[in-house]
């Protein structure tokens, strides 16, 4: 997943993730985010949900989440026809990608030191070869 933060551990991959909450809801995440930029790259969210192998029912559902959290759309779609259809991120759908990744980025940055003593707490997990 792009933008995921990880490490190896003894051979385990320690992940941590952003999350935004709105009303006990997660209103977007790293997986959201990442739905967005493969829309944003593919044009479709048939190809988006491909690429997450995730259902495009499921996609659409997550479109629409994010789509009702923010004051305007993030994704906007064209119905199908001779040119097929397809989807775009709005100027806000793009901000609000680049301002979650910056975020990320920002935190990642800012709890180095933590990250890393949390680490050092880790058990040994053993290798999955």
């Amino acid at each position: 997943m792009p933008g995921a933060k990880s490490s190896l551990v003894s051979g385990a991959r320690l992940q941590w993730r952003l999350r935004f909450i709105l009303d006990d809801e997660i209103a977007f995440g790293p997986g959201k985010i990442a739905l967005l930029e493969s829309i944003e790259q593919t044009g479709s969210i048939t190809r988006a949900a491909r690429e997450h192998k995730m259902s495009y029912r499921r996609a659409w559902i997550l479109v629409d989440e994010l789509n009702q959290c923010f004051d305007s759309p993030v994704v906007v779609t064209a119905t199908g026809g001779r040119s097929g259809g397809g989807a775009a991120l709005t100027d806000l759908g793009r901000e609000i990608a680049e301002l979650y990744r910056e975020a990320e980025e920002i935190a990642t940055r800012s709890c180095a030191a933590q990250l890393r003593q949390i680490m050092d707490h880790l058990r040994d997990v053993p290798r999955k070869d």
